[in-house]
């Protein structure tokens, strides 16, 4: 790290950089908020009122310029406006658009200038031109000032980025953060950097072979570009800071089949471990051919606890993604949301998290409800299988009649969105959606111990339903029965797994065939989001030992507070289903313990077993290294543990700036440790 690179992180680090915000301007939504005016036309008039308030800030050192002063503008519409929206439609979280990967690569190539000579006179292009106009103002602002403070190297660059296509790194990353930054002042928000080695890639490449640059100076703008990502990301928004969506992702397959992996892709692994920041979070796309020093290289970041890199394996993801209907490139090109959920940069009006299938709480109900007339185990899936499919349908019926704000600005990095006058607001290439699938390993343990309690041993049905009406109390033989003598997925057990495999196969059947009202499918997943605790809020004691208040796995994860026989047994039950029919995406997550990475051997053990994984055709996988002493102590001196960062479920963030549901998760899952 350059002394330079140290004064800025040091300067972030310290919020000095916060001094400079300021308030929004009263009124300035009258500016946009007109009963004349319609949606797609106050969304473009948002941004330029946002960017138009924006004052330059130019820190000293400073390599990639752009700060946010401003505050969150109010919204385009008036709470009375939105209320009816809301009451005619279904919304989707904040109403924005949002967990998409938008095509920067094509735009850093080209310049917004150019697409000006594309839009004529419609309300869409309007708009379109009324937020490129509004970008290309401040980057000249910022320009001025860069010139005014005898910065003539960034004063040039920002002459020419975002007007014109870039020619080398450094244009290139500048126009990345101009181009990116807007986007969130337009009010969007989770969506990534998608394939960044990919597009950045050739300016690198070009740089050094001209000699333009040297590895170094090279190595120093992309920290810089990195520490851009984390300094006004606070002010996104998100459930905790961290929740941003601000990821890349590295190597993977390109388009016509090559292997992605390259220098800038081994750049990014080194500067995030120098950094240690919670941004750019990094995606891995790997397959059973990448060697095992790719593995090693993000196992180091695992080693420092930074929760990342997740691994994508080609292998499973893109022959599954083709089964689905996506074109051969474009699943060749997948990049992932802001957690982890594939899809299509530039192709995609995707929104791979519109809901969820609670399996824990579907099974739960089931046997609450026809454990006493069931014969026989199967009596009791048939009823479960029908009961999932009557969850799944519902969750896809209750998202009718979709309203989504309009996003002019961002319809510019889609395809189609220009040429056929088009928000992305309103749709893309593909528009499917996804449902999330929370509380998969607990459903299984429930199944596995009601056939060895209750249908193979001596346990009655009713004493069972009492049990759990009493949350065990009382009942601690039995409970002691389920909770630790009955089989448990995560300890390659088929008498646990099978269930597993069963339910993930009847939910892609669920999903088979069902179309939304854009046109797309329903994709199935093994995510959880946020998921996992409102789930679990709903759930009392449950037939595989678990009392009331016990929170559900985050995630594609093993039950909390089990015994596991070992990493090696936990990733060949995690294996086992047929990962292909449920890529919504969900990554098998597990916790390390510190002192794993005690001995000499050990990244090379962690990687390997990282390799082992994708060779057994895993989907997905995230590891997170926490000590639980550690994160209790900073629970209670939360003052001494401000760079402290764990992975929450797809994103990482500050420990102590999470809500304490969520803090208490992670000690929770500490308890699991290996």
């Amino acid at each position: 790290m350059t002394e330079r690179i140290r004064l800025l992180k040091a300067f972030q680090w310290e919020r000095k950089h916060h001094a400079y915000r300021h308030p929004v301007p009263e009124g300035i939504e009258d500016g946009y908020r007109k009963a004349e005016y319609t949606d797609v036309m106050r969304s473009a008039l948002r941004l330029k009122a946002a960017l138009d308030s924006e004052t330059p800030v130019l820190l000293d050192g400073e390599m990639i310029a752009f700060t946010r002063t401003l505050k969150n503008l109010p919204a385009i519409f008036t709470d009375a406006e939105w209320e009816k929206i809301k009451s005619e439609h279904y919304i989707h979280e904040l109403g924005n658009v949002s967990n998409l990967s938008p095509d920067y690569g094509r735009i850093i190539k080209s310049g917004l200038l150019p697409l000006l000579e594309r839009l004529n006179d419609s309300e869409e292009h309007r708009a379109m031109r009324i937020g490129i106009n509004s970008v290309l103002g401040l980057a000249e602002r910022y320009a001025q000032e860069a010139r005014r403070r005898g910065l003539t190297e960034l004063a040039e660059t920002l002459k020419r980025v975002p007007a014109y296509g870039a020619r080398t790194f450094r244009e290139a990353l500048q126009s990345l953060r101009i181009l990116h930054y807007a986007m969130w002042c337009e009010g969007d928000y989770h969506n990534t950097l998608g394939r960044f080695d990919q597009y950045m890639m050739p300016y690198l490449e070009s740089d050094l072979a001209q000699g333009r640059e040297t590895p170094e100076s090279a190595f120093e703008l992309l920290e810089a570009f990195f520490l851009s990502c984390n300094r006004d990301s606070d002010l996104y928004p998100g459930m905790q800071q961290g929740d941003n969506g601000q990821s890349i992702v590295l190597g993977g397959m390109t388009p016509e089949g090559g292997d992605g992996f390259n220098l800038l892709s081994e750049m990014c692994l080194k500067a995030c471990g120098e950094l240690k920041l919670i941004d750019p979070k990094i995606n891995l796309r790997v397959n059973k051919d990448t060697p095992l020093r790719v593995f090693e290289l993000g196992t180091q970041l695992t080693k420092l606890g930074l929760g990342f890199p997740q691994y994508e394996n080609d292998d499973t993801a893109i022959p599954a993604l083709e089964r689905l209907g996506y074109a051969r490139e474009d699943a060749r090109n997948y990049a992932m949301a802001a957690c982890w959920e594939f899809i299509i940069p530039g192709r995609g009006m995707e929104i791979p998290n519109i809901g969820a299938l609670p399996f824990a709480n579907t099974v739960d109900a089931v046997i609450r409800e026809k454990l006493t007339s069931c014969a026989d185990i199967e009596e009791l899936k048939a009823a479960a299988e029908k009961e999932i499919y009557r969850r799944v349908r519902e969750a896809v019926q209750a998202c009718s009649n979709l309203y989504v704000i309009p996003s002019p600005y961002l319809s510019l990095f889609f395809d189609g969105c220009v040429e056929n006058s088009k928000d992305i607001s309103l749709g893309c290439t593909y528009n499917n959606w996804g449902l999330h699938g929370t509380g998969l390993a607990p459903a299984a343990d429930m199944l596995a111990a009601v056939e060895q309690t209750v249908f193979t041993g001596s346990v009655k049905a009713e004493e069972l339903l009492s049990a759990m009406k009493a949350n065990f109390e009382g009942y601690d033989e039995l409970r002691d029965l389920l909770k630790n003598r009955c089989p448990k997925m995560g300890n390659d057990d088929d008498a646990a797994d099978k269930y597993a495999c069963w339910l993930l196969e009847v939910f892609s059947k669920a999903v088979e065939g069902l179309k939304n009202e854009r046109g797309g499918i329903v994709r199935a997943g093994t995510g959880s989001a946020m998921y996992y605790i409102f789930h679990a809020n709903e759930l009392g004691a449950t037939a595989d030992g678990r009392v009331q208040g016990v929170p559900l796995p985050a995630n594609y994860a093993p039950s909390l507070n089990i015994k596991l026989n070992g990493p090696v047994s936990l990733i060949k039950s995690f294996t086992k289903p047929d990962l292909t029919r449920t890529i919504n995406g969900g990554p098998l997550t597990i916790e390390f313990s510190e002192s794993v990475f005690t001995q000499s051997d050990s990244i090379t053990k962690v990687a390997q077993l990282v390799q082992l994984f994708v060779k057994r055709g895993g989907h997905q996988l995230q590891l997170n290294t926490v000590n639980r002493e550690r994160l209790l102590d900073a629970q209670q001196h939360p003052e001494n543990y401000r760079n402290l960062i764990v992975r929450v479920w797809g994103w990482s963030g500050y420990f102590v700036e999470l809500d304490k549901c969520y803090q208490d998760h992670i000690i929770r899952r500490a308890e699991l440790l290996i």
